[in-house]
């Protein structure tokens, strides 16, 4: 890797900064657009859909507590996925797929239900209270009291109600399991574990150390996983307000509905028993309550979400090779993190099965945490200050500009791959402020992803964290995956996290999932699969319109018209397929439709990059002047007041 050095003016910031923009809101129609095609569309928008069925099981719990039509009412239609990063600058930019929910609602009959039940007791083995259930007891309200406590292997509940459902039930498509044991003569109180993926650089086991990570729901593990896979491709999420109560939704509060004391009730689920007269909440509640869930949870942030910032990644066509470009900044005297606290194996084997088209590869180097490096990291974390302050940026950039001044002397595959990804990582000595686990920056003008960023530290290590599964997380993030507890909701508009009306989208976490904080597996969940393969089937697919636009109104699209209808009909397969639900093939069809389209304008004599330049440069003019103090970044932090910092 290169190591030249030398620091660029603000000129040069400008001209690397376009040169990562890259704008996928929609062009103008081309001229040649309505040129008789049925799914190619030059010069427009992809008009992708797909019916999703969404299997609601309601396990233990009877018509009479839980009302069809009162869940039900509180559900949407449908939803539009949109590149949230966008919506920071005040750009609503849709992909160009629209899914319309199959809800198909269940009760459990009482045979399986004392299946299923009969298999829990099985795998309950007694444990300690935790330390949320003991303070549970301590509220003022409480209508009840935990008198013993169990654990239960989260996965394995998974894997048993994905490979024995209620007769009619597909689990291979996306089915939620709504659980309540309490109130049968069996039940046991308990907790859901994890704990057979401790943190690949420490041997810290969140799973088994920390009762915070004792969970109520679970699901999402992939047919491959290399810890709990099932073989098969299944999509399962279940839920059990009859567990716990527990950390991460601090359910167990049941006496400060304000949590945070801003005045705003943090929402949230209590246990079950709650739901009574003299109870935490009304037993009229519930139905609504697992509605909340369901579409604020298991709709929005895991079966059907909108991606973080674009998955085609800021280049002028999608890419095919990645090459993931690592720099350690090593100030940790007597360390050298980047061999210690970072497997790069695994780090590229866990982002292969998420990009699985795409051929990956990984470099590093170890930079010195000097001059310009450190003056500008201090000058944020102990001084708040900008490193440039001409430049007019809040002090947060520094990070962001000193390595955008700094480039040239880490980018040394451009022309080898299709992408090379900037990532950043500073381990620092004991007692230097840190900002956050990690974040994946934007590039301050349009929420197109940048860099990627890590930090490590004595401090760090010793919570149970090194560098490479908050680099899973943040690649992740770049690539185009959102975390689990944050999201878009269409129907409303609104982009939410897990605070005040929306605390309960905590419960996204519980997952396995590596985009979420719980720290129980460095696996990404057969929804983000899902999700990466769809967002990318449109991506080819508006690439392929787009250029198909510029190849019709070029002087010799007569000699592209073949190419273009076999685009065509290949558009027109990968459609079927996302009907079908087979994103991965649907994934190939749209990307070999992109191919045809790429040769249509070889045959026609026009650059491939030609529309989407055209289209950047469009996008800057009409641009208005950004809040340079506003959002640019996903910071996954370690605050002392996050779920993630609790014992």
């Amino acid at each position: 890797m290169s190591t030249r050095t030398g620091r660029a003016s603000a000129a040069t910031l400008t001209a690397i900064a376009a040169a990562l923009l890259m704008i996928v809101s929609l062009a103008p129609a081309s001229q040649a657009a309505g040129s008789g095609f049925s799914h190619l569309n030059p010069g427009g928008a992809p008009k992708l859909t797909e019916k999703v069925p969404v299997n609601v099981v309601f396990l233990g719990y009877q018509p009479a507590q839980v009302d069809r039509d009162a869940y039900l009412a509180g559900l949407p239609s449908g939803y539009e996925p949109v590149v949230r990063s966008r919506l920071w600058y005040d750009q609503v930019e849709k992909l160009g797929l629209t899914y319309t929910y199959d809800y198909r609602v269940r009760y459990a009959d009482k045979r399986y239900e004392n299946r299923f039940f009969a298999e829990l007791g099985r795998l309950a083995t007694p444990a300690p209270l935790t330390i949320y259930q003991e303070l549970y007891n301590e509220q003022r309200d409480a209508v009840t009291t935990i008198t013993d406590n169990h654990h239960i292997d989260a996965a394995s509940v998974e894997r048993w109600l994905a490979l024995n459902p209620p007769a009619g039930v597909d689990t291979r498509r996306n089915t939620i399991f709504f659980i309540n044991w309490f109130g049968r003569s069996d039940f046991k109180f308990h907790v859901y574990t994890k704990t057979n993926e401790p943190d690949p650089d420490t041997g810290y086991n969140f799973g088994a150390e920390r009762d915070s990570r004792k969970v109520s729901a679970w699901g999402g593990t992939t047919a491959d996983d290399e810890e709990n896979g099932y073989g098969v491709t299944r999509r399962v999420w279940f839920h059990d307000l009859s567990a716990g109560p527990e950390s991460w939704t601090e359910n167990w509060n049941v006496d400060e509905p304000d949590l945070d004391g801003n005045g705003v009730e943090d929402y949230r689920m209590p246990p079950t028993w709650e739901y009574t007269a003299d109870g935490y909440r009304s037993p009229d509640a519930l139905a609504g309550d697992l509605g909340l869930i369901t579409r604020y949870v298991a709709l929005n942030l895991l079966f059907t979400t909108s991606p973080l910032y674009p998955a085609e990644l800021p280049t002028s066509r999608p890419p095919k090779s990645i090459n993931i470009d690592s720099n350690v900044y090593e100030g940790w005297d007597g360390v050298d993190a980047s061999a210690t606290y970072l497997d790069k194996d695994l780090l590229q084997q866990e982002l292969a099965e998420l990009r699985w088209r795409n051929v990956l590869d990984h470099d590093d180097q170890d930079l010195p945490f000097e001059g310009d490096a450190q003056r500008c990291y201090l000058a944020v974390m102990v001084d708040g200050e900008s490193c440039y302050p001409e430049l007019g940026y809040e002090p947060f950039a520094n990070f962001y500009l000193q390595n955008t001044f700094e480039l040239d002397r880490v980018l040394d595959d451009q022309g080898r791959v299709d992408y090379e990804m900037p990532v950043f990582s500073y381990a620092v000595p004991a007692g230097t402020p840190v900002p956050a686990l990690g974040f994946a920056e934007d590039n301050y003008t349009d929420g197109t992803q940048s860099y990627v960023f890590a930090f490590v530290s004595p401090e760090i290590v010793s919570a149970g964290y090194g560098l490479t599964t908050t680099l899973i997380h943040e690649v992740g993030h770049h690539l185009g995956m959102s975390h689990p507890h944050d999201g878009y909701d269409s129907e409303s508009g609104v982009d939410y996290g897990p605070a005040d009306e929306f605390f309960f989208a905590w419960y996204g976490d519980q997952v396995n999932s590596m985009m979420s904080y719980i720290d129980l597996n460095w696996d990404f969940s057969q929804f983000d699969r899902d999700n990466s393969d769809r967002f990318l089937t449109a991506a080819y697919n508006e690439a392929a319109n787009r250029l198909a636009g510029e190849v019709l109104d070029s002087r010799h699209a007569g000699r592209a018209r073949g190419e273009l209808r076999a685009a065509d009909r290949l558009l027109g397969a990968a459609q079927r397929s996302l009907s079908r639900h087979d994103y991965r093939q649907a994934l190939i069809l749209a990307e070999q439709a992109y191919d045809r389209v790429t040769e249509a304008a070889r045959r026609a004599g026009v650059p491939t990059d030609s529309a989407a330049e055209a289209m950047a440069t469009r996008a800057a003019q009409a641009r208005s002047v950004v809040d340079l103090g506003g959002p640019h970044e996903f910071i996954d932090t370690l605050g002392p007041d996050g779920p993630r910092s609790q014992p």
